[in-house]
């Protein structure tokens, strides 16, 4: 018998799509690539997104993620979610919990009550920030080792989509984002750099597979560079097609090579490994 609650898995229905936090820049980024025939972005955020040339059917929602009964209605008739809303960098605790925490169960529970059947989730690279590259790719369902409070923030979500797979049978794949800008940032960028290009073909990825069941991804380029694996992306059908390394000579020329002895340099996480906890970026 099916689970209490459970969800038909295998569904690549993508006729309405509700995204959240869609004034955001990745956001605002992602609606005129995601535009169909067929299709209608349903965007939600606390402030009216802006207008996108290019962008397709859309509704407009304004809600936080604390207003369970808003998202409950936000939820309805949705095939599936794109959830980028939440605090986006380091902050209080009260910020983490409150924005990515509770914003996201509430999400979720609101996905579950409405019938949604698949949730994609925006964890990030900080929630496995501790973890040193040694030449060899670190998997994409590495074990949390969050380097922030935001990025423990972004492991307790991977950990509530898991939750809401196991006991109620819904689709969730976590992307776990790496640096997603129009060009890398940093030296760690030439490892970390999503493209904007790739970030699009990624999400339609986790749309149009067919039973993922519940799944992390890296959300990277196919970076000479990298530091991460590209199979469990691969295996949902993301195949990033960009590289951060046509940067390097303007990155390196900028910032100079790291340090090899800095302890800091092979670390997921960057300098947030070193930040102090709590402090708003």
């Amino acid at each position: 018998m099916p689970r209490q609650g459970a969800h038909a898995t295998g569904s690549t229905d993508t006729t309405r799509i509700l995204l959240t936090g869609a004034a955001g820049r990745i956001g605002t980024q992602l609606r005129p690539s995601a535009a169909r025939e067929g299709r209608t972005l349903r965007l939600l955020d606390i402030t009216t997104p802006p207008a996108v040339e290019g962008s397709g059917a859309e509704e407009t929602v304004i809600a936080s993620l604390t207003d369970t009964e808003a998202l409950l209605e936000a939820c309805r008739g949705a095939s599936a979610i794109v959830h980028l809303g939440g605090q986006s960098v380091e902050s209080t605790l009260d910020d983490v919990l409150d924005r990515n925490v509770r914003g996201t169960l509430n999400l979720l529970e609101a996905a579950r009550l409405a019938g949604v059947p698949r949730v994609v989730l925006a964890s990030s690279t900080h929630a496995v920030g501790f973890h040193q590259y040694d030449g060899t790719p670190v998997a994409a369902d590495a074990p949390a080792r969050p380097d922030t409070l935001y990025g423990w923030s972004k492991a307790a979500i991977e950990s509530a989509g898991r939750l809401y797979h196991d006991r109620f049978g819904m689709d969730i794949i976590c992307l776990r984002i790496g640096s997603w800008f129009p060009m890398p940032n940093g030296m760690r960028g030439l490892s970390t750099w999503l493209s904007p290009a790739d970030g699009h073909r990624l999400v339609e990825a986790c749309l149009s597979c067919r039973e993922p069941g519940y799944r992390i991804v890296w959300g990277v380029s196919r970076n000479t560079r990298g530091w991460v694996s590209l199979a469990e992306g691969e295996a949902i059908g993301y195949h990033p097609l960009d590289d951060a390394e046509q940067f390097a000579p303007e990155v390196i020329g900028e910032c100079g090579l790291p340090d090899p002895a800095d302890p800091i340099t092979p670390r997921l996480g960057g300098d947030w490994c070193a930040i102090p906890l709590g402090q708003t970026l």
